[in-house]
């Protein structure tokens, strides 16, 4: 058989790569272009690009190429080409499409306008038509449409190249696996795995790179364990040519297992390494990598092997963590912990992060340019230094800081934890505020969830240079889990910003992952890592304490309900019923699982409802005997009829929550608007107010006696 003109396709930023490695499995004409290499190759080829090629996504056979006008050009188009040539009427076969226009508005319609001209041609040839069949047909066709022009190809690959087929547990936002081999490539791991260097990822995940770095060492093609391929089921395809193709693959993996390098893989979740494993067992290197949990902060030469290597890693850049601000924590102390232990090593550091090498605090000897996926990344590279680490004498290296400075930060973090020792046995609170910007220098809310910190920074002044501002809050964040016992990777960072719109709760990330804690004997559900409010407000601990002394035999009503804590601490102090409204159904369903919790489920008894709480209250005739009316200060949520402005409308919405108190019901009003004043003139008529601020200020806000405000209001007894 002829040559064949083939393309295959690759990540943005990889196609020299590609071109190189193509011309090792014996490909010819080789020209590469934006997204891919084009080459000639036989069915030899074929098989050892589907077999070897470590950074190629898919292998393209381009079969025709024409110009339309309309979806009748490309269904005669289509029609006129010789499918019997490719595959039998008794295969299956797949459409991908891709691209609009010339009257095609979808890729669904184009590729139905291909499928029909196939399986017309089978059936004015034969009678019979070949049937579809989406995951892993015989034979699946490409199809692009572009300015008018179309493209249609047989994609020899069947699936990614990417899918190896070892990773079953891909973890947070993996690497593919192609582009972790460019990676590789540039970081010039074969060369260095020749000479026996060893290989080292200290934050691996599932361990995509360390995988790929054994596989490229031990010479192990990386197809190898797919079962898979869009050729097998081709016309033209002798499969003896695959199956000596991968005996021989088989024999060059045994071979080259003996001179694998010392790997190591590292994360602080031990989830991650569990996955890593078993990814690793599937890909024929059982005990062939060291994977061992160990957070980022004790990274320490002791930590892989005993020589000089390469240190390469994939660091968490927004996707798979919160905040930019821990992110960039995150890289800062990577670059401090390379520089002191590992500057004698090969390190390259792949990063999405803006401003990566900034933060990683050391000059690039070079960068190189990726996507990962539409994220535009670079891979940092740092070559071996002779000269020794600086000196241990600073708190963290890079800082600007006096070791004084954040030792009384410290201090400070210790005082106050003894000071409220005694008070958190007492009340059964594991939650609590322990520091709150106590030292300006240390602009921080410091939180304790059980086991776990919340850390809160607050945006610094404008007349705080930046840098200074940073090396606290990293000096700060290093500090913490030392001296208050934790683990590094139970401390979670973000940074106060007003949410989108004036909203409430500044939404980070959703990866919707809960920690069970304690207030009062009852049990809540927190999230400390997609919002900056965790779902359980501290400051307002004395009012739910409140709530729970005055809710025996009520009907009680919590509006804006948010995760309904207070919702449990009624229905804990014997309340008749509950009824918890708000319009997020996030909110609802945590609410439901904080009162399941605790052992008060759905039902008559205790109810919860979506709705926009200021339309729901003008249209319900239903009486309560408590009230808990707790609104955000603004809010222009899409499911309200109208925004929200609570110093604007207050009036209005206190009147019409006690229009629902009966005779002698209580409405508690509560706000965190530290600029809000009460309009008693125009409430004072009918209601009764008393302001109860003082009293539910818990000890650990009492240096805050403004974090909310609280009244009692009841109706006027008519004369």
């Amino acid at each position: 058989m002829a040559n064949l003109d083939l393309f295959a396709t690759a990540p943005q930023g990889t196609e020299a790569l590609l071109a190189r490695e193509l011309h090792t499995l014996g490909a010819k004409k080789i020209r590469p272009a934006q997204g891919g290499v084009s080459f000639e190759g036989s069915l030899t080829t074929v098989c050892q690009v589907c077999l070897w090629s470590r950074t190629a996504s898919r292998l393209l056979l381009p079969l025709k190429r024409f110009v339309i006008d309309s979806p009748e050009d490309l269904y005669a188009g289509v029609l006129d080409l010789a499918w019997e040539d490719h595959l039998r009427v008794s295969d299956t076969f797949a459409i991908d499409f891709f691209g609009t226009g010339q009257g095609i508005r979808h890729t669904h319609f184009g590729g139905m306008k291909v499928k029909d001209a196939i399986a017309d041609r089978f059936r004015q040839r034969t009678g019979q038509r070949p049937s579809v069949r989406i995951e892993r047909p015989e034979v699946r066709i490409h199809c692009r449409l572009r300015d008018k022009r179309v493209m249609i190809a047989l994609d020899l690959s069947g699936e990614s190249l990417h899918r190896r087929g070892y990773r079953q547990q891909p973890g947070d936002a993996p690497l593919k696996e192609n582009l972790a081999a460019s990676i590789l490539l540039l970081a010039r791991w074969p060369e260095l795995a020749r000479e026996g260097t060893p290989f080292l990822d200290p934050m691996c995940g599932t361990g995509t790179l360390a995988i790929e770095a054994a596989l490229m060492a031990a010479d192990s093609p990386p197809g190898l364990s797919r079962d898979y391929h869009g050729f097998m089921g081709w016309v033209p395809m002798d499969l003896s040519l695959w199956i000596r193709c991968r005996e021989e693959g088989r024999e060059r993996f045994a071979a080259g297992l003996a001179h694998l390098p010392k790997m190591v893989g590292l994360d602080a979740h031990p989830g991650a390494i569990i996955a890593a494993k078993a990814n690793a067992a599937r890909a024929g290197l059982q005990g062939r990598i060291r994977f061992e949990r160990q957070p980022l902060e004790h990274l320490s030469r002791e930590s892989g092997p005993d020589t000089p290597g390469l240190l390469l890693t994939n660091p968490p850049y927004g996707v798979r963590m919160g905040s930019g601000d821990e992110v960039l924590v995150l890289h800062q102390r990577l670059g401090e912990l390379i520089q002191r232990h590992f500057f004698d090593w090969h390190c390259a550091i792949f990063s999405g992060l803006e401003a990566a090498e900034a933060a990683l605090g050391r000059k690039a000897h070079h960068t190189d340019a990726l996507n990962n996926g539409s994220l535009p990344c670079l891979l940092i590279h740092y070559p071996p230094e002779k000269t020794v680490a600086p000196p241990e004498t600073a708190i963290l290296e890079g800082t600007h800081e006096k070791p004084v400075e954040v030792a009384s930060f410290v201090n400070r973090l210790l005082k106050n934890k003894k000071k409220l020792a005694a008070w958190c046995r007492r009340d059964q609170i594991s939650c609590y505020r322990l520091y709150d910007a106590d030292i300006p220098e240390f602009a921080l809310a410091v939180d304790l969830y059980g086991t776990a910190v919340h850390v809160q920074e607050y945006l610094p002044p404008k007349t705080i240079d930046p840098q200074k501002a940073r090396d606290r809050l990293r000096m700060a964040v290093a500090a913490i889990p030392e001296h208050l016992g934790c683990s590094p990777d139970a401390v979670f960072l973000k940074t106060r910003k007003r949410g989108q719109g004036g909203a409430r709760y500044g939404v980070f990330q959703r990866k919707e992952r809960y920690l069970e804690v304690e207030e009062g004997g009852l049990r809540f559900l927190v999230n400390l890592e997609d919002r900056l409010d965790t779902g359980l407000f501290l400051d307002f601990r004395q009012v739910r304490r409140w709530i729970r002394e005055h809710a025996h035999g009520m009907r009680f009503l919590n509006l804006f309900g948010y995760t309904g804590t207070a919702t449990v601490f009624a229905a804990a102090g014997g309340a008749e019923s509950t009824l918890t409204v708000d319009l997020s159904n996030l909110y609802i369903d945590w609410a439901r699982k904080n009162m399941e919790l605790n052992g008060f489920t759905m039902g008559p008894r205790h109810r919860f409802m979506r709705a926009d709480c200021l339309a729901w209250l003008g249209d319900t005739r239903e009486r309560f005997d408590l009230i808990l009316l707790d609104p955000p200060s603004f809010s222009n949520s899409k499911g309200m009829d109208r925004p929200l402005n609570l110093q604007n409308d207050h009036v209005h919405l206190i009147q019409q929550a006690a229009a629902r108190l009966s005779h002698h019901g209580i409405l508690l009003f509560s706000t965190n608007f530290q600029r809000f004043k009460l309009d008693e003139t125009a409430l004072q008529s009918t209601l009764g107010i008393q302001e109860i601020s003082r009293d539910t200020l818990p000890p650990d806000f009492a240096r805050h006696p403004k974090i909310h405000r609280c009244w009692v209001l009841r109706h006027r007894e008519k004369k």
